[in-house]
């Protein structure tokens, strides 16, 4: 019996510590981590910065945001979402996190882009006169002449460049108008049509994106025509193109369709350096 008695007490010591240990493991679980913080945390529990968190607000760089992708930061900045993968060393361009800085510029337009943000707002110095005599008189007189006309200066970097970059676009498709620009609830023409109808390049171009990974979209073909201009072309029923394939004004790039719309359309965008601007100004007249 006395060993009976012992082999009870002891079983009931055992039981007790595999309860206390069931608790104390359930009161040490790992907290879980949040990814939507400026911080990342390293295996060992120590808080980092995420990549390139010294850029923040810097020119030529943008902080992600929730909803992001590197499809739409591409299309808003202006830029080939690969080339943005390429300037930031994305290993993966799918896994980017918010708060995260990227460059939206090119490597090179980094200085171009800061000298901008500058006071004058284009960099450029201001012209200065220089009065002709000390006291300002230019004949034998005394009396003051009137100053020789200042030659008008040479046309300066800024609007040369832009000169540069226009676009003569045509229209993308051949069905009327339904639906016309506006910057809060449609950044773009709806063109009308049928399924099947064909969309054209609006001018020449490189295919910087061919896909359906941008919510509201569609199928959607976005070409970049210089550093200046893009376009997109949104709802297609078949995408006829691939990415960094060269297209000619004219060419047919698309098939007309309803993908992420309550109609057939196409949903077409003209885009000034990431921003969306209206078509009518770029179009011909019908």
């Amino acid at each position: 019996m006395l060993v009976s008695r012992s082999l009870g007490t002891w079983g009931t010591v055992v039981l007790a510590g595999v309860i206390l240990a069931g608790c104390s493991t359930q009161a040490n679980r790992a907290p879980v981590e949040d990814r939507g913080q400026p911080v990342s945390s390293s295996a060992s529990g120590t808080d980092k910065p995420l990549p390139g968190a010294e850029n923040a607000g810097k020119p030529g760089y943008y902080t992600i945001r929730p909803g992001d992708t590197l499809i739409r930061i591409g299309l808003e900045h202006g830029q080939s979402w690969k080339d943005i993968a390429r300037w930031n060393n994305l290993d993966n361009p799918n896994v980017i996190e918010v708060g995260q800085v990227v460059r939206v510029v090119p490597p090179s337009s980094t200085a171009s882009a800061a000298a901008s943000g500058s006071p004058s707002g284009r960099g450029v110095a201001p012209v200065v006169v220089t009065p002709i005599g000390s006291n300002g008189s230019t004949n034998g007189s005394g009396s003051a002449a009137t100053p020789a006309p200042t030659p008008a200066p040479a046309p300066t970097p800024a609007p040369a460049a832009k000169g540069a970059d226009d676009v003569d676009f045509i229209w993308p498709a051949s069905g009327s108008l339904i639906a016309g620009f506006d910057e809060a609830r449609n950044k773009g023409f709806d063109i009308g049509g049928k399924a099947g109808d064909p969309v054209v390049a609006a001018a020449d171009g490189r295919v910087v994106y061919a896909g359906a990974g941008l919510r509201g979209y569609g199928n959607l073909i976005i070409l970049k025509h210089n550093n200046t201009y893009l376009t997109a072309y949104a709802h297609n029923q078949t995408l006829l193109v691939k990415e960094d394939q060269s297209v000619k004004k004219g060419q047919k790039i698309a098939e007309m369709g309803s993908t992420d719309a309550d109609r057939v359309k196409l949903h077409f965008e003209v885009r000034r350096q990431g921003k969306p601007v209206d078509p009518a100004r770029y179009l011909p007249s019908r």
